[in-house]
């Protein structure tokens, strides 16, 4: 069952070495797949893993590419994607207004993993021609203010 919204003591900018780890910790339960969460509730968490060449990943907004319709082995989009699996949970999101983890892999002279960007909310689907002349769903998602429930200390 998906869980929206931060995970326990996790915050953004924390860094996780790997995608196991993100799945131990309940943040991003898939350990291959760049999108968690359910058909019927939404993606509750996504990796920016630059692997399609349509994603775009800017500081406010990011356009996250639906899945399917890639080659395997080159990584090259071969055909249109449909809407099934993963990119229903995104559209599910999209209606639901529920938020999504947002995790990016990092491979620079600081280390690697994965650090937690935070919260986002998918705002816009679009099925439009790719990059490789291909119809690809793109999903854009733009971050939520950070905000923490109030606590009743005892």
């Amino acid at each position: 069952m998906p869980i929206f919204g931060h995970i326990s003591y996790y915050r953004p900018g924390d860094m996780l070495e790997n995608r196991l780890a993100l799945s131990r910790a309940g943040l991003h339960r898939p350990p291959r797949t760049g999108v968690s969460g359910s058909e019927a509730e939404g993606a509750d968490s996504i990796i920016l893993a630059d692997q399609y060449e349509d994603d775009d990943f800017q500081e406010a907004v990011i356009t996250y590419s639906g899945s399917g319709g890639r080659n395997p082995r080159t990584g090259k989009q071969t055909t249109h994607q449909q809407m099934t699996g993963r990119n229903v949970m995104l559209r599910r999101s999209l209606e639901t207004g529920r938020p999504v983890r947002v995790f990016r892999k990092i491979n620079d002279e600081t280390g690697s993993g994965y650090r937690y960007e935070g919260l986002y909310r998918v705002v816009d689907a679009m099925y439009e021609t790719g990059k490789a002349g291909f119809l690809v769903w793109k999903f854009r998602l733009v971050p939520e203010s950070f905000k923490l429930q109030p606590r009743l200390l005892l």
